[in-house]
C-alpha cells in the first residue's frame, strides 16, 4: 500500500494547473509583425478588393448550381469578420513589440546620454583646473619681458659702474699730478651713482 504523504502548512502546494502546449514567442512576435506589416500596405488592400470583386462577380453572374455564396454573401461575412477578429489581435501584438523595442531605445539614448553629460562635466572641470594651473605659469611673452627689462637694468648698472671707475681715474690722476681736491665732480650725481651702486664712496 502506497503510503499518501501528509500536507504541511510550511510548504506551497504544487500547483495542478493544465499544461498547454508551448511556443516560440519570438518567432510569433515575428509573424504577427510580417503579417501586420503586409496588412499595413496598399497591396493588401488592392489584392482584397479585387478578391471581394471577384467573389461578388461569381456569386452574382455564375450559373446558380456553381455559386458556392449566394446573394446576402453570409460565407463572405464570415470570412471578413474572422479576418478582423485576427487582424486586430496580431496589431496589436506587433504594437506592443515596437513599443517595447522604442522603451529600450528610449532607455538605451538616456543612459548614452547621462554618460555624455557626465563626460562633458568632467572635460569641463578639467579645462578649467587647466586654466587656472596656466594662469599660475610664466608664459613666454612674461618670460621674454623679465629677461628684457633684466638686461636693460645690467646694462644701466654697467654704465653706472663705467662712469664710477672713470671718475674715480681722473680724480686719482689729478691727486698724483698735485692738484689735490681741487677737482670735485657735482656730489648729488655721484652719490645718486653710489647709492644706486649699492657701494661706498672711495
Amino acid at each position: 500500500m502506497v503510503e499518501r504523504r501528509a500536507e504541511r502548512l510550511d510548504q506551497p502546494r504544487e500547483p495542478r494547473s493544465l499544461k498547454l502546449p508551448r511556443f516560440d514567442p519570438e518567432a510569433f512576435g515575428r509573424w504577427s509583425e510580417g503579417i501586420a506589416r503586409g496588412m499595413g500596405t496598399a497591396n493588401f488592400i488592392v489584392y482584397m478588393t479585387v478578391v471581394i470583386l471577384l467573389w461578388f462577380g461569381w456569386n452574382t453572374l455564375a450559373p446558380a448550381h456553381l455559386r458556392f455564396d449566394p446573394y446576402t454573401f453570409t460565407f463572405l461575412t464570415l470570412m471578413l469578420s474572422l479576418q478582423a477578429s485576427y487582424a486586430a489581435p496580431l496589431i496589436l501584438l506587433a504594437q506592443n513589440r515596437q513599443a517595447d523595442r522604442d522603451r529600450l531605445a528610449l532607455e538605451e539614448d538616456r543612459r548614452r546620454a547621462t554618460m555624455q553629460k557626465a563626460d562633458t562635466e568632467y572635460l569641463a572641470r578639467e579645462i578649467a583646473a587647466l586654466r587656472i594651473a596656466m594662469g599660475e605659469v610664466a608664459t613666454r611673452d612674461f618670460l621674454r619681458s623679465e629677461l628684457a627689462r633684466l638686461a636693460e637694468e645690467l646694462d644701466e648698472a654697467g654704465q653706472r659702474r663705467q662712469r664710477l671707475e672713470r671718475r674715480q681715474q681722473e680724480r686719482a690722476a689729478h691727486r698724483a699730478a698735485g692738484g689735490g681736491d681741487a677737482l670735485e665732480e657735482p656730489r648729488d650725481e655721484l652719490d645718486g651713482d653710489w647709492a644706486r651702486d649699492g657701494r661706498p664712496e672711495g
